[in-house]
This record gives C-alpha cells, structure tokens and sequence, in this order.
C-alpha cells in the first residue's frame, strides 16, 4: 500500500498528539496530585527538603516534549516497517490468546529494565555522558517532568528498544500500548520526590524487588548508583545499588503522613 507524505504527516501527528497526552496524563496528574493537591498531608514523606524551582519544571516539561516528537518520529518508522511486513512475529502473536499477550508483556517489561540497566551504564562513562545523559541529570532534584527530561541520544535510546523487541519477540501490538503506560507510569513515581512505598517492620520496603522513588532519587543525587529503573536485581547482582539505599528509604517510609487535624509544622517522627 502506497503512503504519501500526507500520510507520513498526519501519522506524525496522531503519534505526537497520543504520546503527548500519555504523558500529561501520568506526569501532570502526580505533580498536580503530590505536588498541589496532597502537598500538605505528604510533607513527612518528602525526599528532600528543598523544592526544585518553577524554572527547572518549565525546561524540563519542553524538553520531554522534544523527546515525545522523537519517539512520535520513531513510531512512524514502526507503523511503515509493521506495514511492510517488517515484523511478522508480532503479526502472529496476534493469535495467540490472552494468556501469550500477559507473559509477552511482563518479559516485554523484564527485558526493558535490563536494557535501561546496560545503556544507563553506558551513558555514565564520561566519554558518553556529555552526548547522551548530561541533560537527564541537570535535574539533581527530579520533579515528576524529569520522567523524558533527554538529551536526543538518550530520547534514541530508549525508544530504540521499543522498535527492536517486536522484531526479535513474538508481541502482539496491543502489548505495547500497555507496556508504554507501565513505563511512563514508573519513570513519573520514580522522580516524583515523595516516597509512596510503604516500610515493612524491618524499614525495608515491600516488595523490595521493586526500585521506589528513594532508589532512584539516590541516583540523580549519586550518579554512581542505582541504575536500574523497573527492579532492584541489577544493581543487587552486580554491586551498584548505593550501600545507605536501605537506611535511606526506612529514615523517609517510616515517617507518618500528616493528617488534616496536624499542623504541617509537627516534626516527623523518626
């Protein structure tokens, strides 16, 4: 089937205008909803003391934007090489049922967070850092739209991979809409500044397997660490993740939220 430019464009369009919207979705909502609306009752569980300025939000919000039309340039690419017949394990996995689509999706995930581990290191050699990742950790304190805060080459990276997998891995394409609401999702929580993640007894958080917002906000403050963004293995198995990651997280999680009758002046419990 012949696509003219026309075409080409108004595929551009939908692609920027749908991947735009995923992103307003998750990262103006936590920063209206943690930021605004429950700053108050959140106080305790806030990382850091200090406040990114309203400048860092507004630099950080057009260059996720810039990263969304590279990843909306990318996803025509996608659609005319899926029209070409580019990807025909995806074109079969369609028939596989619903069981195939949720193990396709969670390996979809798993295979993300090991490539973001390997390229995340990558990026911090200082031969790469200033090409790929320097604008990434401009945000030494995150806010929720630090999530596509990218230098181009870094935008390439992770996009790269959503164009890759479908070609190597039978995934049907209704994964990928998902799989890309579970990353925005993660990528906004994990630079939201609040820790959300409850503490069990010992101050180590359920479900440790899983990074929170403390993991990941040791890493913009300690670049050296922490470079897994879905799970804690990486880090673990290979000796990255930082050694107060634990002690950190308990002195934040344990904290009570404040409730309407507490003034926000009442000092965290320890």
């Amino acid at each position: 089937m012949h696509t003219s430019l026309d075409d080409i464009g108004q595929m551009w369009v939908r692609g920027l205008a749908h991947d735009g919207q995923r992103y307003a979705i998750f990262a103006v909502a936590v920063w209206l909803t943690l930021w605004i609306a429950l700053a108050r009752v959140l106080r305790p569980r806030k990382i850091r003391e200090e406040t990114p300025p309203a400048r860092q939000l507004i630099v950080e919000l057009l260059f996720s934007l810039r990263s969304i039309a590279v990843f909306s340039t990318v996803g025509i690419g996608i659609d005319l090489a899926e029209r070409a017949g580019l990807f025909p394990m995806a074109k079969l996995a369609q028939h596989w049922g619903l069981t195939w689509f949720l193990i396709s999706l969670a390996v979809m995930i798993v295979a993300q967070d090991a490539w973001i581990y390997w390229t995340h290191r990558w990026m911090h050699r200082p031969r790469w850092f200033r090409t790929f990742h320097r604008r990434h950790h401009r945000s030494n304190n995150p806010s929720p739209f630090t999530a596509y805060s990218f230098d181009l080459g870094e935008a390439l990276l992770m996009v790269a991979f959503v164009a890759i997998w479908p070609a190597i891995f039978p995934t049907p394409w209704g994964v990928i809409d998902i799989f890309m609401f579970h990353q925005i999702f993660r990528n906004t929580i994990l630079h939201a500044g609040y820790e959300l993640t409850p503490a069990r007894p010992d101050g180590r958080p359920w479900l440790d397997w899983l990074t929170t917002t403390t993991h990941h906000d040791l890493h913009h403050a300690q670049a050296g660490y922490n470079f897994a963004p879905w799970f804690t293995w990486w880090d673990r198995w290979l000796g990255t993740e930082h050694p107060q990651y634990h002690a950190r997280f308990a002195e934040v999680a344990r904290r009570p939220y404040l409730t309407l009758g507490r003034s926000a002046e009442t000092p965290a419990e320890a």
